[in-house]
Order: C-alpha cells, then sequence, then structure tokens
C-alpha cells in the first residue's frame, strides 16, 4: 500500500475481513496538536525558559513521560516529571473547556462508523483524565473501547495500547485498520501488525509498504478502512 490516494468510498467492501477499526485521538479526530504545544511552551515560560520551535517535532504524539522529559532535560528546569505532567494535563485540561475542535472528516467518519456498528475503539497516549474530558466532546456511544496512555505499561511508540484494544476487542490486530496522525502512533500500530492510515497532522509521514497516507480523513470512509484489508 502507498500513498495513492483512491477516490472516497471507491474501494470495495465486499469481502472485507475488517474486524476493528481503532483510532487515535489528538491530531487525528480532535485539533488538539497545537494545544499540548501551546500549554508547554506557557508552563516553561512560567518556569523562565523558552522553548525551541524545532523541539514541537520532537514532542509531539508521544506519551507525556517522552515529551514531558525530554523538554525538561533540553531546557534544564527545575522541576519534576511528575510536577510537570501535573501542570501539562491541567492546563489542557482548561484549554478544551473552551474550545475543543474536530479535524475536518471526524465526526461523519465516527457517525458512520457508528451506524455500521462496527468495532471501535479509542487509542491514545494521553491520559484517562484527558481522553475521557474528550469522549463527552466526540461521544462515547461512537467507541466501544478506549485504552489510556496511562493504562498501559508501554505506550505508544510500543505496540502495547493497539494490542490491548485489538484483543479486548476480540479481533485480530492484523484484521484491524488503524488511523494516526503522528510516526510515534504509526509506529506503534504497525508494530502490532495493524493496517495503517497515517493523517499526518504537524510532522510528515512518509509512505510504506503496509501504510496509506491521506491529507485528511475526507478522503476515510468505512469502504476505504474495509479495502485496507480486503487489500492485503
Amino acid at each position: 500500500m502507498t500513498s495513492t490516494v483512491p477516490a472516497l468510498g471507491t474501494r470495495t467492501a465486499e469481502g472485507s475481513a475488517l474486524q476493528a477499526v481503532l483510532l487515535d485521538m489528538d491530531g487525528t479526530l480532535v485539533d488538539t496538536e497545537g494545544f499540548w504545544w501551546e500549554v508547554e511552551a506557557e508552563v516553561f515560560a512560567a518556569l523562565g525558559h523558552t522553548l525551541d520551535e524545532a523541539w514541537r517535532h520532537v514532542v509531539v504524539g508521544g506519551p507525556m513521560t517522552r515529551s514531558a522529559g525530554f523538554l525538561i532535560e533540553a531546557t534544564g528546569a527545575a522541576i519534576t516529571l511528575a510536577e510537570l505532567s501535573v501542570l501539562l494535563n491541567a492546563g489542557f485540561e482548561k484549554r478544551i473547556a473552551h474550545s475543543l475542535p474536530l479535524m475536518p472528516g471526524a465526526a461523519r467518519l465516527l457517525a458512520e462508523l457508528s451506524a455500521h456498528r462496527i468495532p471501535t475503539a479509542l487509542v491514545s497516549a494521553s491520559h484517562r483524565r484527558i481522553i475521557d474530558r474528550v469522549l463527552s466532546v466526540l461521544g462515547p456511544h461512537h467507541f466501544t473501547l478506549s485504552v489510556a496512555g496511562d493504562e498501559v505499561a508501554r505506550t505508544k511508540p510500543h505496540p502495547d495500547p493497539y494490542l490491548l484494544a485489538a484483543a479486548r476487542l476480540g479481533a485480530d490486530p492484523a484484521r484491524c485498520a488503524v488511523v494516526e496522525d503522528t510516526a510515534t502512533g504509526v509506529a506503534a500500530a504497525e508494530a502490532a501488525g495493524c493496517q495503517v492510515v497515517a493523517v499526518p497532522s504537524v510532522a510528515s509521514i512518509a509512505p510504506a509498504a503496509g501504510r496509506t497516507v491521506v491529507p485528511s480523513l475526507d478522503h476515510v470512509d468505512l469502504a476505504f478502512l474495509r479495502g485496507l484489508v480486503t487489500d492485503r
């Protein structure tokens, strides 16, 4: 599979063995990757440090332990990882309380998957407190289950979150379609053996075997996702 994007709905659904759809959250369904960076910049500014814009690509898409740990080391800020995590989560919750914009095509895709009763999981490196807040806006009825980054021993880029979601859904990872926006998330999904659709947000993602790259969720529907597994 390459980055070639078929017209919406042109992939056949006949003979599809798609068992579940697993979706990332930040930058994939909700336009919040920028929120995280803004909160990080504000927190470190209060600590007397200015973040380098180049670091944004380093921290995007990963678990908070990795991104926060990197920023502490890079700035030399006098704060512990636990203390910083509390500040970042609190700042992010405050941001999304005022606005939580959806990514283009997200509402339509979730409605379609729900209407066809496709087992669907929200799989994020964000903590449970953040996921539950976002779910209240996305609609928890759209998801069979969700997996948070603080509920697994190893989160993305490790395959554990996607393997756990597939297992809980009783699905074969190879028969699951994953939608991700970052290289970290793509790496996790591919390590789990899933079929991957990459919708890049902050940084570009190169095409590869078993990976389809599209410009937005407007190019993704149920027939398209079924086709990923059928074509396999």
